[in-house]
């Protein structure tokens, strides 16, 4: 997916073509998002800028979960109840920060970035 460099959609007032002053950088080259399911857990790792690695997940069914009082369980993922960054997100049940996720505790709401850090870290919302 590549980033539009400027608007050269129209054409010049003398009726020529407009061409960028430069091509884009592959810093600012985008990715396509991963984006995280329910599921046996699959994770990929890429190369990203200065020589670092991301590991991001495809899919998962665990998530650490912190129960308030000190502790943190691995908790199975029953499913997304909620994704408040994009209703088609909600619908397909894709796992981001901010989705609260139905566990065998209760409800939690993610606070990690499953799609760059490759776990899924959440805290207890609504106890069962």
């Amino acid at each position: 997916m590549k980033k539009s460099v400027e608007n050269l959609a129209t054409s010049k007032t003398t009726g020529g073509r407009r061409h960028p002053l430069r091509i884009r950088r592959k810093y600012e080259i985008d990715r396509y998002p991963n984006e995280a399911v329910t599921g046996a857990q699959v994770t990929i790792t890429r190369n990203v800028r200065g020589k670092n690695r991301k590991t991001a997940l495809k899919s998962i069914d665990f998530v650490n979960l912190a129960t308030g009082d000190a502790k943190v369980k691995k908790t199975k993922i029953i499913k997304v109840l909620e994704n408040a960054t994009n209703n088609d997100y909600h619908r397909r049940g894709i796992i981001t920060k901010g989705a609260i996720l139905e566990t065998q505790e209760g409800k939690c709401r993610v606070v990690s970035k499953p799609g760059q850090t490759g776990i899924v870290n959440a805290v207890l919302v609504e106890q069962t």
